[in-house]
């Protein structure tokens, strides 16, 4: 098992930070957003109507529009983010559903896993989008 994130998780954390490092500025265009940070402009249209459908961004159509930030870069957490587009942090079955293991009560092991979710939840929760402008 690898614990990795899938793409649209990680194009969508970079356009989002690329919406930050220009809020307060108007409206950016998808193709910008798809150029700046080397992402095909279709999957990023994808990923960037998912986020507006979650609220975090707004669209405005027209010939100046394009997507802002709903709130600003320090109020939007990176676990936010991940919980929209890749869903709930699942590192093993049995935290989520213990009926899925018979050794979930006497498993050793998942106190570890329990740890380990709850410090990346802890991290995720830490940084917001303001966290990565300047970088």
């Amino acid at each position: 098992m690898a614990l990795r994130l899938s793409t649209k998780a990680r194009y969508g954390l970079r356009a989002l930070i690329s919406l930050a490092r220009h809020y307060g500025e108007g409206p950016i265009m998808a193709k910008i957003i798809a150029k700046e940070e080397e992402i095909s402009e279709n999957y990023l249209e994808q990923i960037l109507e998912l986020l507006r459908r979650s609220g975090i961004v707004r669209s405005i159509r027209g010939a100046q529009g394009g997507f802002v930030l709903v709130k600003s870069p320090q109020e939007i957490r990176v676990k936010e983010i991940i919980d929209i587009l890749e869903g709930p942090i699942v590192l093993v079955d049995c935290l989520s559903s213990p009926e899925v293991c018979k050794r979930s009560k006497d498993c050793t092991a998942r106190t570890l896993w329990g740890e380990l979710k709850g410090n990346i939840i802890r991290f995720l929760e830490s940084k917001t989008l303001a966290d990565f402008i300047s970088q």
